[in-house]
């Protein structure tokens, strides 16, 4: 029976882990997201970085990536498409999680 137990400990533990880091690339993802469209909405410095709080912020209103994609939408207008803006929440997320897996 231990052994079993172990195995499902370590399942337990590497699904939390995934789960976790999951959740830091979507973070990561949505503030690159936020830099990127700031510097379309001219925003620099402090207000460049206010912006992709704003950005991340807007994630957590429901669950998956349509709230974060209607805020920049809005936000955006006619600055950035819907390609534009998909292609570059795809592209960001795949960059975030290469950060993340460097920084280990």
């Amino acid at each position: 029976m231990s052994g079993f137990d172990d195995r499902e400990r370590a399942f337990e533990s590497k699904y939390a882990h995934d789960a976790e880091m999951q959740f830091k690339a979507e973070a990561r993802r949505n503030k690159l997201l936020g830099l990127w469209a700031a510097e379309l909405l001219g925003k620099t410095g402090a207000d460049a970085d206010d912006y992709a709080r704003e950005v991340i912020k807007s994630d957590f209103q429901e669950a998956g990536d349509e709230d974060v994609y209607r805020k920049l939408s809005g936000d955006l207008g006619d600055k950035a498409s819907e390609k534009e803006i998909r292609t570059m929440m795809v592209s960001l997320l795949a960059e975030a999680k290469a950060q993340l897996v460097s920084e280990s």
